[in-house]
């Protein structure tokens, strides 16, 4: 079984959602948007931000083949199900919370250990 390379696919697919089922599209893209913009903030990914629109953007297009940001899948999966379908217990939304905290000082380390990009300031 090959990988899904399409980030909507796959992100379809793990928050437990049919690839071929379009009903619910507009809402994860606009989640894995809002994602993207927070790992721009960050200083993850093309300096000139990244979005998509529908399933034809695959991770190596954000990512550029770097393996050891494969962890942005995992990210964009918690970010997204925090806002698509949150948990119903305050111990899961926690728990899923601490994730993103830990992925997020990684993906940040990960960033400092490679390329250098500073990330978006406002004043």
């Amino acid at each position: 079984m090959a990988i899904e390379e399409s980030i909507l696919k796959s992100t379809k697919k793990i928050l437990g959602l049919d690839a071929t089922y379009a009903a619910f599209d507009l809402d994860v893209i606009t989640h894995i948007n809002t994602a993207f913009f927070t790992l721009n903030q960050l200083g993850i990914g093309p300096a000139e931000g990244f979005m998509i629109e529908d399933n034809s953007e695959e991770w190596v297009d954000f990512t550029g083949g770097t393996v050891n940001l494969n962890a942005v899948k995992t990210y964009m999966y918690l970010r997204v199900r925090m806002l698509f379908d949150p948990p119903g217990t305050s111990f899961h939304i926690n728990a899923i919370q601490e994730q993103i905290t830990e992925l997020e000082h990684r993906l940040k380390l990960e960033r400092e250990v490679g390329q250098w990009r500073t990330p978006v300031q406002f004043p």
